[in-house]
């Protein structure tokens, strides 16, 4: 039995850089848009390209990026997504103000027939709220990025996005029209939601969030009550960008706890259904767990010991109720660090120095590994390891490693007025909530609101920001054998 170490700062960070990367390399300089995986002639996804925006300042903290290149990036991006032409037509780059989920890398036009996606322009929209939280100077460049990212959100029409009902439905296509299905049940549409009820223009009425909750699940598993939700990714996207910590809604404030514990309690029921290991996959354990949604080694059938495994490809594996082929994803498992670093730090020592999953890699972790399946004859690792990397599984390492760190993404959504708005339809009280100063814009904007960009009207919230600080303090100085050699 190895010893449980956690992994250092310094491995912490390299991790992040590495991650990062993948923004600087996988993109078409010209428009922003970011490659959905590193896969030959592959297309944008407007959510990688939404995360990318969140992680440029970042970027610029850690000194990854250097401001001004950062700033000209989003500024590429949003001028793009402002530009590009918005209509009926079937391989426009939008509808409504929202964004197919797939755009290609040079036209930016739609991809693959796909659907207008309601949950990834959320991703894309969110994105440009962060960089213009961070992007407060006076420069040109810096104030156009806050009158674009201002314009993008005000232009989604949440109330169509509707189409009628009570929920948003997951999005639109100009030959079917909206499909059928509608964001219930608790996931990352959370972040969603609280978007579409900050909109000064187009807003969903609270009922539309009451309508949404009253579909949650909350059940008891392992000795834990939580809120289920069985992909681990659905527990931290839209805490990316989102501080929901002491903050609460009614359902949350019947149940006694805010969303953040909600997420602490799935990150340790994925570590329980892991130690308990019910289907009896190799490599399971205490520092050995991940399961979300993600592609894996199917579809195929295999004897493996005598058992007779089915193993998928791109499914919402999840827990306790499964899919669940012996498939986990490291990145779900760095997201989840600022609800339990204590088990977290701990699987990252193993995914890097025992698993090795950061070997042969370009940018950090592959998407997902597989110790049941042996993968590829020859393959180095000797069990079956994805070849991609995909930018929405960069974005939420990246930013919750940071979070984790220096709060940056959480105190710039603290200080934007539309998650605020937003977050106060929703019926969320406490905290930081009630802790805002009046130099923030608190209330709900109103559809007279002014032109100029909205993010001017309050102070940086990052210009005291002192990420080493926090990094220090939250991973201390204990020695490391692996960093000091």
């Amino acid at each position: 039995m190895k010893t449980k170490r956690s992994v250092c700062k310094e491995e912490l960070l390299q991790l992040q850089h590495e991650t990062f990367d993948y923004f600087l390399d996988e993109v078409n300089p010209a428009n922003g848009l970011i490659r959905d995986k590193t896969a030959a002639d592959w297309p944008s996804s407007i959510a990688a390209t939404g995360l990318a925006l969140a992680c440029y300042p970042v970027a610029v903290e850690r000194g990854f990026m250097a401001r001004q290149a950062a700033a000209a990036r989003t500024l590429s991006t949003l001028r793009f997504f402002w530009t590009s032409p918005q209509g009926l037509e079937p391989d426009a780059t939008g509808y409504r103000g929202f964004y197919y989920h797939f755009l290609d890398m040079q036209t930016g036009r739609r991809a693959w027939h796909c659907e207008l996606s309601t949950i990834d322009s959320a991703l894309l929209l969110a994105g440009a709220l962060a960089a213009a939280a961070y992007f407060d100077a006076d420069a040109a460049e810096e104030r156009e990025i806050r009158t674009l990212a201002d314009a993008l959100y005000r232009r989604a029409d949440w109330q169509w996005a509707q189409n009628l009902g009570e929920t948003v439905t997951h999005g639109w296509t100009p030959e079917n029209g909206f499909i059928k299905y509608r964001w219930e049940g608790y996931d990352e549409a959370l972040l969603l939601y609280i978007l579409g009820l900050g909109s000064p223009t187009h807003p969903i009425p609270e009922s539309s969030y009451a309508a949404w909750t009253s579909t949650f699940r909350w059940e008891s598993c392992y000795g834990y009550e939580y809120l289920y939700a069985g992909p681990l990714f659905t527990h931290h996207l839209s805490h990316a960008w989102v501080d929901f910590r002491g903050i609460r809604d009614a359902f949350m404030r019947e149940k006694g706890i805010d969303y953040f514990e909600n997420s602490r309690r799935a990150t340790y029921l994925q570590q329980c259904y892991a130690i308990m290991n019910p289907r009896k996959f190799d490599g399971y354990g205490e520092c050995c767990w991940g399961i979300t949604a993600s592609e894996g080694p199917g579809p195929a059938t295999l004897k493996l010991n005598g058992i007779q495994r089915e193993f998928y490809d791109y499914v919402g594996r999840g827990v306790p109720y499964g899919p669940d082929d012996g498939t986990l994803a490291p990145w779900a498992v760095v997201a989840s660090l600022p609800f339990a670093p204590e088990i977290v730090l701990e699987a990252l020592d193993f995914c890097i120095h025992q698993a090795k999953l950061k070997e042969f890699n370009r940018y950090g972790f592959k998407a997902a590994f597989n110790p049941t399946h042996p993968g590829e004859p020859g393959n180095p690792y000797g069990w079956w390891v994805s070849p991609w990397h995909f930018g929405i599984n960069q974005g939420p390492t990246v930013l919750m490693i940071e979070n984790y760190l220096s709060d940056l993404v959480w105190r710039l959504m603290r200080g934007c007025p539309f998650i605020v708005a937003g977050l106060r339809q929703a019926g969320f009280t406490g905290g930081w909530l009630n802790d805002l100063g009046p130099g923030l814009l608190c209330e709900r904007p109103s559809d007279s609101a002014s032109s100029a960009p909205i993010l001017d009207q309050h102070p940086s919230s990052h210009a005291d920001a002192s990420p080493e600080k926090a990094l220090d303090r939250k991973l201390g100085e204990r020695p490391c054998s692996r960093c000091s050699m």
